[in-house]
């Protein structure tokens, strides 16, 4: 199954691709979707739903798992953030992939072992899941973990059905 994850972000969104066969998880691509902060909000949530499109054509991924969103201090980055997500939620399914959504300190919990995980402890365990992947920055990292995150629940779904 190939599998695709996203951390998203107004000015930064993580994607990650791997393919995982049953516990065995390969990296085939990750990246990032960054926009400019001087255009007009419509327009950066226009680039982001282009890049996720032209993503979703190039590697045709079976499934798609987002980051939820959580609070910031400041309400109007955290509102930033939604519109961020809600473009990326409503590109994977138009595309018609089941999508998961993890909260944070699940995807790190499922990676790292333990929920308040530092972004760099979660980067150096995906290079450690996925080796010789180059990995793109800290939000594809992160993208890369909520994608392993849920071959590791879809994993564990299809034993449970399997009982």
């Amino acid at each position: 199954m190939i599998i695709l994850g996203l951390d998203p972000g107004l000015g930064t969104t993580g994607w990650g691709i791997i393919a995982a066969e049953g516990n065995r998880l390969s990296h085939i691509a990750n990246g990032q979707i960054k926009t400019d902060s001087k255009m007009p909000l419509a327009s950066r949530l226009l680039v982001l739903d282009l890049a996720l499109t032209d993503l979703l054509l190039e590697h045709h991924p079976e499934s798609a798992a987002v980051e939820e969103v959580f609070v910031n201090a400041n309400p109007q980055s955290t509102l930033k953030l939604g519109q961020a997500r809600g473009v990326v939620l409503l590109g994977a399914s138009r595309s018609g992939l089941e999508v998961g959504e993890y909260a944070a300190r699940l995807v790190k919990k499922s990676v790292v072992g333990v929920g308040n995980a530092s972004k760099d402890q979660v980067h150096a365990m995906i290079a450690r899941l996925l080796p010789g992947a180059k990995i793109a920055g800290p939000d594809a990292a992160d993208a890369l973990a909520v994608a392993i995150t849920h071959a590791h629940i879809q994993a564990s779904a299809r034993r449970m059905e399997g009982r």
